[in-house]
């Protein structure tokens, strides 16, 4: 587990930009741009509050866990392990989503948009094609069953427990929800205008959203490694986690302005 900030405004800030770094992550991207093609050929309007609703729902079970576990803190001690756990898991997967983003990014045709690869999405099977506003926020609920939110939520817990109780909890939960709620809200509408528009721009602000995040996600697993295998790393590290959320929110939502640039320019004759 990170080392937190010694005071209740930083870590409200800390939290709210780590929620804003998730909804980032390459399987929401992925599951949302699914959910989004589907109701943009049936309920365009629907489209563009997909993500936004997906988030929504994978936001309550944080928030139910971050409760949940606040109640327990008292009397669990959490492993040593758990955090290390936690960490490889987290850059395997950035490590395989990272690769197949950019595998998809240079085998896409020409004449086609790069669609972002998730690796929870799939599992998930028909329930990628709803349109119930319901439905949506269920497949981002059941998106937070997985282990990088048990320990997002040990976070929030534990941290709560340096200022009060379950009600910081809860802020801190609620801080992460709104974070990830523009990140990926703004995504789904994102997609939901560049379906509209399937010319040579699109394709290539497509690609530009699809090599952010393919780097992004390869570079946050070297980092992790590099800090979990180099103390040097890791003592530079501490105390910066919120400079580095911020940095690379900031990337991503630089190249999404470029991209979303790219998309409003007239297209060539």
């Amino acid at each position: 587990m990170e080392t937190l900030p010694a005071d209740w405004l930083s870590l409200m800030i800390l939290t709210f930009v780590l929620g804003m770094k998730h909804g980032f992550d390459a399987d929401h991207l992925a599951t949302i741009d699914g959910l989004t093609r589907y109701n943009a050929r049936s309920r365009p309007d629907m489209a563009r509050y997909c993500g936004t609703l997906f988030s929504l729902g994978h936001g309550t079970v944080v928030m139910a866990i971050a409760l949940g576990v606040s109640a327990l803190a008292g009397r669990w001690v959490v492993p040593e392990w758990f955090g290390t756990l936690g960490a490889v898991i987290s850059i395997a997967f950035l490590i395989a989503l990272g690769s197949l983003n950019l595998a998809a990014v240079l085998a896409a045709k020409s004449h086609e948009m790069v669609q972002p690869v998730g690796l929870k999405g799939r599992l998930l099977g028909s329930l990628r094609n709803v349109s119930h506003p319901a439905l949506i926020a269920l497949v981002g609920a059941l998106f937070a069953l997985s282990f990088d939110t048990l320990t997002q939520a040990a976070f929030f817990a534990l941290a709560a427990t340096q200022f009060g109780g379950w009600g910081h909890a809860l802020v801190l939960a609620l801080l992460f929800m709104l974070g990830m709620m523009l990140t990926d809200g703004a995504n789904g509408l994102w997609i939901a205008r560049l379906i509209a528009r399937a010319d040579q721009v699109a394709l290539i602000a497509s690609r530009v959203m699809g090599l952010v995040v393919a780097g992004i996600s390869l570079l946050v697993a070297a980092f992790g490694a590099a800090k979990m295998l180099l103390p040097a790393v890791d003592a530079w590290s501490e105390g910066r986690e919120l400079m580095f959320g911020a940095l690379l929110v900031s990337i991503i939502a630089l190249s999404y302005f470029v991209a979303l640039r790219l998309r409003r320019q007239p297209a060539a004759a």
